[in-house]
């Protein structure tokens, strides 16, 4: 599998469109909560993108379409839920998904909201699921295996008696919204396609509380768990550098991440 790295312009224009990303991800926060419908949301989130001389990746993707700009997943459900006039609840932990395309290139980034009073046990996913993330993303750099980062997040989702699901994983991004390399998160260290510098990926944790498996609902896009309990999800569009990483998707001036094997 052939990794194609972005030029210094490529990097340059999926900075900005990143930080577009960054900025809809803070504007939508206050409207994460008890009593707002999903559609809303969306709502809310294709007018910001559109305010910003962007337009958002997911709506009409693949096949069937995708019908909106962002994908709200609730509870159980682990990706790609459709918006609908699903009302927020107390308690709910909502994963949130938004592709912003700028100017030829795209951005991703996805977030798992905790509304309310979260149980101690949805917390704790939630929180796990982030830290597998930054584990992953540590343990790589230019030269790097990518299974060194499947396994980072592999062995912090699996000490907390979670598991990763297998079959959707993360992915290359750039003037596409999905490109080489695939993006598993699980594997074997030393395993995998070399990075070569300024590869820019997704990485996307998909936690589940109990067993990694999954089904699709008959709406063809919503992801659940096949034993119906909690999951979550955690993204980000990062480079890879020569001494670790940088997340292009945050507002955060400390994105970069050293190395640290």
């Amino acid at each position: 599998m052939s990794v194609k790295p972005k030029t210094k312009t490529e990097l340059d224009i999926m900075r900005q469109g990143c930080k577009i990303l960054a900025t809809v991800f803070e504007e939508i926060m206050p409207l994460i909560k008890e009593g707002v419908t999903t559609k809303e949301i969306d709502k809310f989130i294709y007018t910001s993108i559109r305010k910003k001389n962007s337009m958002p990746s997911f709506k009409g993707y693949g096949k069937p379409p995708y019908p909106a700009s962002s994908c709200i997943s609730i509870n159980e459900e682990v990706i790609h839920g459709i918006p609908s006039k699903r009302k927020l609840q107390n308690g709910d932990i909502v994963g949130i998904d938004i592709g912003v395309y700028y100017n030829g290139y795209h951005a991703d980034r996805a977030t798992t909201f905790m509304v309310g009073d979260v149980s101690n046990e949805a917390r704790e996913l939630v929180k796990t699921t982030e830290a597998s993330f930054y584990n992953g993303v540590s343990s790589i750099k230019a030269g790097s295996h990518l299974g060194d980062l499947s396994n980072a997040i592999q062995k912090t989702v699996e000490a907390k008696g979670y598991s990763v699901v297998r079959e959707f994983t993360g992915h290359g991004i750039g003037s596409k919204l999905h490109e080489k390399p695939s993006v598993a998160h699980y594997g074997a260290k030393g395993t995998g396609v070399i990075l070569p510098l300024y590869t820019t990926i997704a990485v996307e944790p998909m936690i589940n509380m109990g067993t990694h498996k999954v089904y699709i609902a008959d709406d063809d896009w919503t992801v659940i768990t096949a034993d119906e309990k909690l999951s979550s999800h955690y993204e980000h569009t990062i480079v890879v550098l020569e001494d670790g990483i940088e997340i292009l998707t945050t507002l955060d001036k400390n994105n970069f991440i050293e190395f640290k094997g």
